[in-house]
């Protein structure tokens, strides 16, 4: 057994306090990962806050980090010490069935092993995450972080990034394609920069005026307020691609509205239940999708494009002593656009 250090939810609190933690010995296909930064998402928050009202078992969140290989195992050949490594929220599945045959490991039909709260495979522990200063993952799910990409900055492409590279890649999204993205956060940002990058006349479609030079600034052409009825009206059936990344519950009938005759609203942000009126799919042949996270081909594609064209999160970078406040600050919605911890305070 190997010991570590890192991030503990304490369920009394609801916040994370420095712990001891173990990680196991190293299998012949695992890599030993020193993780130097480690993106906070909305995901943590949300276990953070099932974990305070259902405490059995141990959490650690974090599953979006980069960082360094410091040792490999007997049957690793891809990976040395001292390679530049990211992971992201998966790090196994049964690699067997449709799915995982086909690249798509995020689709696990037994499910994924997520990089925290999952159950390992072999012995059933309980995955922690990469809020800790050392991680041990099987090689199939480490990644080479490319030469060029900043290894803070592009913590946040392992999670949010490949969220929104998927369904761009599987809708087309191309030159001469129309995007609208809606909402700007997380993985907003990161979708205006990929749809840009990827030779889409791209917009934004936000609450307020607010964000209008923010978008610009990442790439977009155009700006919609949500909220202004005339503006709404003007981009009706505009769309090839609307890609909604909005946390919160919202009504999708006015991005349907937007989206053009035969394109698609991929809904990525809010993952709870929703209503949808069929008369707004029916008008315009309009097609309603979904996506989540990457598999591995996806997510080893969307490393090497994002580095060609210089696409990293805009992040906040900050010790990992200051998490809680960190997660305090992204309930509040209180960032522009992804906190980064760094996680060189725990030695």
């Amino acid at each position: 057994m190997r010991f570590t250090t890192g991030w503990l939810a304490d369920s009394a609190t609801g916040t994370l306090r420095r712990a001891a933690l173990e990680r196991r010995d190293l299998r012949p296909d695992d890599i030993a990962v020193r993780v130097e930064y480690c993106g906070v998402c909305h995901t943590d928050l949300h276990a953070l806050q099932a974990h305070k009202s259902d405490a059995s078992g141990v959490l650690v969140p974090g599953h979006e980090f980069t960082g360094v290989v410091t040792e490999v195992g007997s049957a690793v050949s891809d990976f040395a010490p001292g390679d530049r490594v990211a992971v992201g929220n998966i790090v196994d599945s049964c690699g067997t069935c449709r799915a995982c045959r086909t690249g798509q490991e995020n689709f696990c039909h037994e499910f994924p092993t997520l990089t925290y709260g999952g159950a390992d495979r072999q012995d059933g522990s309980t995955t922690l995450g990469g809020y800790s200063r050392e991680y041990v993952v099987s090689n199939r799910f480490g990644y080479h972080l490319p030469a060029g990409l900043d290894t803070a900055a592009a913590a946040p492409l392992l999670c949010a990034g490949v969220t929104v590279w998927e369904p761009l890649q599987a809708l087309g999204v191309g030159p001469g394609s129309t995007v609208a993205v809606a909402g700007l956060g997380g993985l907003g940002h990161l979708a205006v920069k990929m749809a840009t990058a990827l030779g889409a006349t791209t917009s934004v479609i936000s609450r307020t005026l607010d964000k209008a030079d923010e978008a610009r600034v990442l790439g977009a052409q155009g700006f919609v307020v949500s909220t202004d009825a005339r503006q709404m009206e003007a981009v009706r059936d505009h769309f090839d691609v609307v890609i909604d990344t909005i946390p919160a519950p919202h009504d999708l009938a006015p991005y349907l509205r937007a989206v053009a005759m035969d394109g698609t609203l991929s809904h990525l942000g809010h993952l709870g239940p929703l209503t949808v009126e069929t008369m707004d799919l029916l008008i315009g042949r309009k097609k309603l999708s979904s996506a989540g996270s990457g598999g591995r081909p996806s997510t080893a594609a969307m490393l090497r494009f994002c580095a060609e064209h210089g696409i990293t999160a805009d992040i906040e970078l900050l010790p990992s002593s200051q998490v809680n406040r960190a997660l305090e600050r992204l309930e509040r919605n209180d960032v522009r656009y992804r906190f980064v911890l760094d996680m060189s305070d725990l030695d």
